[in-house]
């Protein structure tokens, strides 16, 4: 397998079976700060293209495994989307997929930007993205699907970051290197054995199989600003789920840029199809709690004093659902 990095070389590239007849690289560069998959913007004299590599760790932390084929897993969403004519308008195209050297070559949807913005106070909302994130849910909850992969792995890796790892009172991640006060803090849910009792049935339910086809990583920066509208990405997490689970994930975040419930409802009214409130409200906290005391850390303004506010609030959704 040839190994790709954000410095690899156009004669690297070149060297790869991903290109067309008379095909010329003229530029490669980092098309950005991809947590998951090294991901490369390629210049060519036809076309410029993304091309994304996974490896059998995580780009951003080497030291955790993770599976290699889970560029797999996107190749199988995206194949499967294209069929359906509201999702198809909202991402990437595919071009060509290697195996051999577990790359995914996708159209490159110019130099966007993702909604990290929406952390900060002075974030404003178009109308017209926030419907494309229900309109996109939508038509994705109501996809009938029968045969998408399990994609049990990856679950068993977002298992440990969801619902184990920031609960453990010694994992080597010392928060005040995030926000001093704030590993002390954590302490109070780290020794909860009710919440973390809790947290474990969930996490049984998250590795159990759904009806529901799920992006499975639905937050701000899998959201992409382009000059033709919003558009969703990096979909290695998707299963078959819940549909509470990307509901979940969507109104945390929400909660994390210090937005009015008011947007939950708005979003809710678009919504079309059923599901458990008590549900939503468990994923949500445990998306709450994991962004601030886990090790997938957000760009947050958010004082000490509010972080513990949303970390009682998580506590008391999972434990009232």
């Amino acid at each position: 397998m040839t190994d790709l990095s954000e410095n690899s070389s156009l004669e690297t590239l070149l060297s790869l079976p991903i290109w067309i007849e008379n095909e010329k690289l003229l530029s490669v560069e980092p098309a950005g700060a991809s947590n998951m998959n090294v991901v490369l913007r390629v210049k060519t004299n036809l076309r410029s293209v993304i091309v994304k590599q996974s490896k059998p760790y995580v780009r951003k932390f080497p030291q955790i495994p993770a599976p290699v084929d889970r560029i797999e897993i996107e190749l199988c969403y995206y194949q499967l989307i294209e069929d359906d004519e509201v999702l198809r308008n909202y991402s990437p195209k595919v071009h060509q997929y290697n195996p051999e050297h577990h790359i995914l070559v996708i159209e490159d949807l110019g130099k966007g930007q993702d909604f990290s913005d929406i952390y900060k106070q002075d974030f404003q909302w178009k109308n017209n993205d926030f419907r494309s994130i229900t309109n996109y849910l939508n038509a994705l909850h109501q996809m009938e699907v029968s045969n998408f992969p399990d994609n049990l792995e990856m679950k068993k890796l977002n298992h440990e970051h969801l619902f184990h790892f920031p609960f453990m009172e010694e994992n080597g991640f010392d928060l005040d290197t995030i926000q001093p006060g704030l590993q002390q803090i954590s302490l109070k849910y780290k020794t909860d054995e009710e919440l973390k009792n809790a947290l474990e049935t969930l996490g049984k339910r998250y590795l159990s199989h759904g009806i529901t086809l799920l992006h499975g990583d639905f937050y701000p920066a899998s959201w992409l600003k382009t000059e033709n509208g919003i558009k969703f990405i990096d979909t290695e997490f998707a299963y078959m789920g819940d549909c509470e689970f990307d509901l979940g994930i969507l109104f945390a975040h929400f909660d994390l840029a210090k937005m009015e419930e008011s947007h939950h409802d708005e979003f809710l009214k678009y919504y079309q199809h059923s599901y458990i409130d008590e549900l939503v409200n468990a994923y949500r906290g445990m998306e709450i709690m994991r962004r601030l005391i886990g090790i997938a850390q957000l760009p947050l303004s958010l004082s000490l004093s509010e972080k513990e506010f949303l970390l009682e609030k998580a506590k008391n959704l999972i434990l009232t659902s």
